[in-house]
């Protein structure tokens, strides 16, 4: 058998161990607890198992797409399209029925990690066995399987594409070949389409790193310091860089124009005026230091964080340590720590000192506001400040962790390194870590009330579902039998150890023993964080009496549900006024923050419907006033649906304009109930044709406007102006629209701050407003060159690898 016969037997193998260890989420008619699953990812891809086969290939790059249905209208200027070259996203949905499928897509991808793992491993000069153990650490590993928990479908997924992308950058610098560091690229790129941005930044951050580091090690370790030799890497380096921006363009190019008027964005004043988060908000998910101890004690600060309703019953205390809030788990195994001393003892050379410095370097990172250096990162590095949760960082130091434990593993079989004195000493410090675990139990149960008197404040600490004196005694006697397992385990993997070390058979067997040992210790661990609950009602896609009635409404109109998912309607195709989002447009989120039934901003953004739960109709019935008025209430009563009696046509022809040049004076003048949208409309500019000077006097009619068509990224009116007067449209005001009157392009203007509008002269007028962002356009073109020149790379390596073989035969 060859020996990648061999490696590919090997990865077989790990696939079915992580499907035994996962069997519990796969092999299931329930889905996995986890909000971000259940109303949000479950539903996006819930549809997906009955497409047509062939529509699981089919990719439309027509459009940047524009949705009518989420959030008065959203979009990332096709930012978002590049996820129609990952097919096999569909194609698992496709193959595996629902709910297991959103499983069996999260342990795909853990899979996908490790095999990027071994092969990096492998490509190092780690034995077979070794590197089955590296996969099996990044795969399994509670840092990267709780993610399982929080439902980070798609940041599991672009977190499996980072170890691949370090074996190909690792594989160009030992062959000094452009094929290798072309793949390393295309691989970034395609981490970058899965959508989850700040996994893929920080992944590129660390090959940077690495490829800086590699080829200074080249320059001066292995003594490449003719010019050509220095001239090759740094052209390869560029390369690299160059075909990742070209490659990801498409996604790249519009997100960076859509993030610029973001509240996240160089314009939205945050960070000291330089865009991004504010350093409070950004820092608030850092890994406290006190949390190290999870590494050894996993549940030291509790486990899995309480959510609403049902609850696992494996949990003795549940987290209350000082993150923001937390669904994960820090824990990466006791063994990948007992062996990292191994290659730093025994094997000080690049690939120990790049490891370690994966490891140590990702978690200074996590650490965010606890570490200096985090915060100079903040201040001074481009693109740190747009990202919230530090912590994001800690799967690099899971990478680091599993390839240096991988390279222990290759030292416990080398029968030199065993007979040295230093391993004697490694084994007594394996032995002296239960006996330190032991005593610090003696010092717990001794000191109890000490200890409890100490921290109090901490382990009184209330959460969002728990609270009370309970908590104390709860909490601490969690770290009492936390940390009495830990000893346990610790003394297990000693006395394995030990025992195996004196005997040349029983060492062969020594990585099976570890295997086995670390499924068990880590299982115990993601068992804490695999909770399974009944497929939700609304996610089978039953529609209720309420999305029933609005469903049958011109959807020019939208809904404002007050007491339910906004996502359960967007799905169902009713657009609504708000939904959820961590980054708004800055325009939109000071509309949001103004927001007022009493004015008319409802009227003006087109809410015809106000969805409430029937008690808080009743509470809040009196402040509505005549505006609004029921008309219509679920079968069970439980539901109230009201009517805004003065909502706007999707666009409507005023006769005045106001130059407000100052945003907040704007934003008054919109939250004072007195604001007439009809009459007068607020601008940013003069006007480019005269307009009549503005009264607040009721409106005259200055004709009519009537919708010819209307969807995502296209919409046509016919307008009959009696005199000059603005066309203002209930949509948002995007940079990406254009515009045309009688087939002739026109300006589109900010209008009342977040609406459209277009000036026109008096008579009959075809207006046309199209969504055609030139960033789009350019990516596109961009990545599908890309696409093709890689397309023919790939064809020359496998030609030229063939020509060898044959010439070796």
């Amino acid at each position: 058998m060859t020996e990648r016969r061999k490696d590919l037997l090997a990865l077989a193998l790990l696939l079915a161990v992580l499907i035994g260890a996962f069997s519990h989420i796969l092999f299931t008619d329930k889905i996995i607890r986890a909000p971000d699953i259940l109303n949000e990812h479950y539903w996006a891809v819930k549809d997906l198992h009955s497409i047509r086969f062939f529509d699981i290939f089919r990719i439309d790059l027509s459009s940047a797409g524009w949705s009518i249905f989420f959030n008065s209208g959203d979009t990332t200027e096709g930012g978002g399209a590049s996820m129609q070259f990952l097919f096999y996203h569909r194609l698992i949905y496709w193959l595996i029925p629902s709910p297991a499928n959103v499983a069996w897509f999260i342990v795909f991808h853990l899979f996908f990690g490790a095999v990027g793992t071994f092969l990096y491993c492998r490509a190092i000069g780690t034995g077979r066995v070794a590197a089955f153990l590296g996969g099996l650490i990044f795969a399994y590993a509670t840092e990267n399987a709780s993610l399982i928990n929080a439902g980070h479908v798609l940041k599991i997924a672009t977190i499996s594409y980072a170890p691949l992308a370090f074996y190909f950058l690792e594989k160009g610098f030992q062959g000094r070949r452009l094929f290798f560091f072309l793949a390393t690229a295309f691989t970034l790129a395609f981490q970058f389409f899965n959508y989850h941005w700040q996994i893929a930044f920080y992944t590129c951050l660390a090959i940077g790193i690495y490829g800086i580091l590699r080829s200074l090690g080249i320059i001066f370790a292995e003594r490449e310091r003719s010019g050509k030799g220095i001239g090759r890497l740094l052209l390869l380096n560029l390369a690299t860089l160059c075909f990742f921006l070209t490659t990801v363009a498409i996604s790249l190019l519009p997100l960076a124009s859509w993030s610029v008027e973001t509240n996240r964005g160089a314009q939205s004043g945050a960070n000291q005026g330089k865009g991004g988060l504010q350093i409070d908000e950004a820092m608030s998910w850092s890994l406290p230091p006190e949390e190290l101890a999870t590494f050894v004690i996993p549940g030291f600060f509790g486990l899995s964080r309480q959510e609403g309703g049902e609850n696992p019953s494996n949990i003795a205390s549940y987290y209350w340590g000082r993150m923001h809030f937390t669904q994960t788990s820090d824990y990466m195994g006791l063994l990948p720590w007992l062996l990292l001393p191994l290659p730093l003892i025994f094997r000080r050379d690049r690939y120990t000192w790049l490891g370690l410095l994966a490891v140590a370097g990702g978690i200074i990172f996590s650490m965010g506001k606890y570490s200096i250096f985090y915060q100079f990162l903040f201040d001074y590095f481009p693109g740190i400040n747009r990202f919230r949760v530090p912590k994001m960082m800690m799967f690099i130091p899971v990478f680091g962790l599993g390839v240096l434990a991988a390279r222990g593993v290759d030292i416990l079989l080398d029968e030199e390194c065993c007979a040295d004195r230093k391993f004697r000493y490694y084994l007594l410090s394996l032995v002296a870590l239960p006996l330190l675990l032991l005593l610090l139990v003696g010092i717990e149960l001794a000191g109890r009330e000490r200890w409890i008197g100490s921290f109090y404040d901490m382990l009184s600490q209330p959460t969002r579902y728990e609270q009370g004196p309970q908590l104390i005694a709860q909490r601490w006697n969690n770290i009492v039998s936390e940390t009495g397992i830990a000893a346990a385990v610790a003394a297990v993997y000693a006395a394995v150890f030990v025992v195996s070390v004196r005997s040349r058979r029983m060492l062969k067997a020594l990585p099976f023993l570890l295997l086995f040992l670390y499924l068990a210790d880590v299982g115990r661990v993601n068992a804490k964080f695999m909770f399974l609950v009944d497929v939700p009602q609304k996610s089978k896609g039953i529609k209720t009496p309420v999305i029933e009635y609005l469903s049958r409404q011109p959807k020019e109109y939208r809904v404002l549900p007050l007491s339910a998912d906004p996502n359960q309607y967007a799905t169902n195709g009713i657009p609504v006024m708000f939904t959820s989002m961590p980054v708004q447009q800055r325009r939109w989120q000071e509309i949001l923050d103004i927001f007022s039934f009493n004015s008319a901003l409802p009227d003006m953004l087109n809410v015809k419907y106000l969805v409430y739960d029937a008690n808080q109709y009743q509470q809040e019935k009196a402040q509505l006033g005549d505006k609004y008025v029921p008309v219509f209430t679920s079968p069970d009563g439980s539901e109230v649906v009201v009517e805004n009696r003065r909502v706007l046509p999707k666009a409507w022809l005023v006769p005045s304009v106001l130059p407000v040049s100052d945003r907040q004076q704007g934003l008054a003048i919109l939250q004072n109930p007195s604001f007439d949208p009809r009459a007068i409309a607020l601008v940013e500019s003069p006007a480019p044709i005269p307009m009549p000077a503005p009264n607040m006097q009721p409106p005259v009619a200055v004709g009519g406007v009537a919708v010819t068509h209307y969807e995502g990224d296209k919409i046509s009116f016919t307008a009959n102006p009696a005199q000059n007067a603005i066309l203002v449209v209930g949509e948002k005001f995007y940079k990406g629209w254009r515009a045309t009157v009688d087939g002739k392009n026109a300006d589109i203007y900010p209008v009342d701050h977040v609406l459209r509008g277009i000036y026109l002269t008096p008579g009959s007028h075809a207006v046309e407003m199209r969504f055609d962002p030139l960033p789009f356009k350019v990516g596109k073109y961009l990545t599908l060159a890309s696409f093709a020149f890689f397309a023919v790379m790939a064809g020359r390596e496998l030609y030229l690898r063939r020509k060898r073989v044959k010439g070796e035969r």
